[in-house]
């Protein structure tokens, strides 16, 4: 009868360590489908997971092309409803002399203005990148 237990003993040992093995890669997989997928920030605040959310975006800051390419060609290449084409500088320049500068058309761009909607719909843009933007748009 030892013996039969014995037997018995060692099956019923790795099948404890197994079962105890599964559950526990069961539950990391349950874990990682439940966590967040984002985080709320809240402005002037620190918000953490800005920089990790930067590296899985690809970690490359837009270039001013990209903006460019993406939200302003559409209307400033053919200069829809009186918008400054792209290289025109003469064009920027006296909007920049009316206005106040590149940072008065950057505060106008920030806002909207006639039939653009506010930065120019890129509502994820920096004010930094729609300056640099502007810049490159108007050669000033």
């Amino acid at each position: 009868m030892n013996l039969i237990k014995k037997l018995l003993v060692a099956p019923a040992t790795v099948l404890a360590l197994w079962a105890v093995t599964a559950q526990a890669t069961t539950d990391d997989a349950i874990a990682e489908r439940l966590k967040p997928v984002g985080e709320v920030c809240v402005m002037g605040e620190e918000c953490k997971g800005v920089g990790a959310v930067a590296v899985v975006a690809g970690g490359a800051a837009r270039t001013a092309d990209d903006i460019i390419a993406k939200h302003c060609a559409a209307c400033h290449t053919p200069g829809i409803l009186g918008a400054p084409k792209i290289g025109d500088t003469p064009a920027w320049k006296a909007r920049a002399d009316k206005e106040g500068g590149v940072d008065a058309i950057l505060k106008t761009a920030i806002a909207g203005i006639n039939a653009m909607p506010a930065k120019g719909t890129c509502a994820d843009c920096t004010d930094d990148e729609l300056r640099e933007a502007i810049v490159k748009m108007s050669g000033l």
